[in-house]
């Protein structure tokens, strides 16, 4: 399994009305202890209390839409980044009237700000917004009442494993670590040692799909295709199909055929109606047609694919360089 370590925590699972103990939408996604918000419903920040998740290790927020199920507790949460004099920059990604928003609200309160926040408009479409050593994000169009759009965080390819035993018996120097990382054939002392011979592939890079309001829309299955794990809107059961094309939304029936369809290993779903007190229903109809789904529960910690490495792990060192 790849130590670096990759899982959303779900914060809220609710659509627009806060009911039965369920939040509005908000995540937190960890990757390699870097933490990367995607929504902030109303009672975000009071979720990362609860949950004990530092809001001081989130840098960037990814808002999908403005319904304000999506981000009524950003203004609190950015207030609280002031009140606590944060110093580093905060990011955040969202579509076009998100900074008016932001820069009404602290005309209005007078406040300014201790820290930079710098803003990033989104625009409807298949767009990289994000790109980092380690990950990128990419939008993916929904299909909602308004501009609206899901992320889909995908890892870089890593450098090849390399293995502790080999190392050891060819007396390889720590040194000749990165060449080896990038593939590289060596000599020690005149003999040519083959880069396969003292390393292993990677692991595949893994995937995290969210897909906020929308919808169905099968124009999405090329970009989400075999992805660790989808996290889908289910708003309503069939039984609601009407009422979820009327207002947008998905039912749990459509969402995990989008799943079967894409070909994911794992579908998370949320986004529930109010009208729905337990979710046993909703996870069974998801489950009839994409057996290896889970409804988001908050609190709860998704991880984002298992590795299969092509050598038994025990022989592999992860030294940095």
């Amino acid at each position: 399994m790849n130590s670096c370590k990759f899982e959303i925590t779900v914060l809220g699972s609710n659509s627009a009305i806060p009911s039965h103990g369920r939040h509005p939408t908000s995540q937190v996604l960890n990757h390699n202890e870097k933490y990367y918000l995607i929504d902030c419903g109303e009672g975000t920040q009071m979720q990362l209390s609860t949950y004990k998740i530092k809001r001081s290790k989130i840098n960037h927020i990814f808002i999908s839409h403005l319904h304000g199920d999506h981000y009524y507790g950003l203004i609190g949460l950015l207030t609280s980044y002031h009140l606590l004099k944060r110093p580093e920059p905060l990011h955040i990604y969202g579509p076009k009237g998100l900074k008016e928003v932001i820069d009404l609200n602290f005309q209005y309160s007078d406040t300014h700000l201790s820290y930079e926040l710098i803003s990033h408009e989104i625009s409807y479409g298949e767009n990289l917004i994000f790109d980092s050593d380690e990950i990128s994000v990419t939008t993916i169009p929904m299909k909602h009442r308004i501009p609206c759009c899901g992320f889909l965080f995908r890892e870089k390819k890593s450098g090849r494993k390399i293995l502790a035993d080999k190392m050891e018996e060819y007396e390889i120097p720590y040194s000749m670590i990165p060449d080896l990382k990038k593939g590289y054939d060596i000599t020690i002392n005149g003999l040519s040692i083959l880069n396969q011979e003292v390393t292993a592939d990677p692991p595949l890079p893994r995937s995290y799909a969210f897909c906020s309001d929308t919808k169905s829309n099968e124009d999405i299955i090329p970009q989400i295709s075999n992805a660790d794990l989808l996290y889908h809107e289910a708003t309503f059961m069939e039984e609601s199909v009407e009422r979820a094309a009327l207002t947008f939304h998905s039912t749990a029936f459509q969402a995990a055929l989008i799943a079967r369809k894409a070909n994911v290993k794992r579908l998370l779903i949320g986004h529930f109606s109010a009208k729905y007190t337990e979710l046993n229903g909703i996870c069974k109809e998801a489950q009839s047609i994409f057996s290896n789904t889970d409804v988001a529960i908050e609190g709860e910690k998704y991880s984002i694919g298992e590795i299969q490495w092509p050598r038994n792990p025990k022989t592999a060192v992860t030294t940095a360089v």
